[in-house]
């Protein structure tokens, strides 16, 4: 008896081929739609990021105007030269000083772009623009300050 043979039930050999259609069509889905949020994801950042630029361009507008305003010999021509700034640098930007009981308030307001999201569409929603009524599509600072 020879002892390197041994005697095995006999089996069956399959044979893989190759991945199924069904597979393929899953992993090729499964990756599309992953693909899909990454794009959607860094386009959301991209609105954010631009809404974010446009507010802090305001405000800085803003802040200049109040600061132009500490001297009222120069204020004048500061203020003009900032409002055309805003229009410059916002889309259709407008800049204005408001007086309310002895407080005034630098308010430059500008037109939100398409793609930015809504103020209802805003998690940290800003608070109204020192009272004013913004129009819808609209985007506002406010910074108070006393003459």
């Amino acid at each position: 008896m020879n002892l390197w043979v041994r005697s095995y039930p006999a089996r069956r050999t399959t044979r893989y081929r190759g991945s199924s259609l069904i597979e393929v069509m899953l992993a090729v889905t499964l990756m599309a739609v992953t693909v899909l949020g990454l794009i959607a994801g860094q386009l959301w950042t991209a609105r954010e990021a631009r809404a974010t630029a446009m507010r802090e361009h305001a405000a800085w507008i803003a802040d200049s105007i109040v600061e132009a305003m500490r001297e009222p010999s120069t204020g004048d021509a500061a203020t003009r030269q900032w409002r055309t700034r805003a229009t410059a640098l916002l889309p259709h930007g407008e800049a204005s000083i408001v007086e309310s009981g002895g407080v005034s308030a630098a308010r430059v307001t500008w037109t939100a772009l398409r793609d930015v999201p809504r103020a209802d569409d805003v998690i940290d929603k800003p608070a109204s623009c020192g009272g004013a009524d913004v129009p819808a599509g609209a985007s506002c600072v406010a910074l108070a300050f006393v003459k």
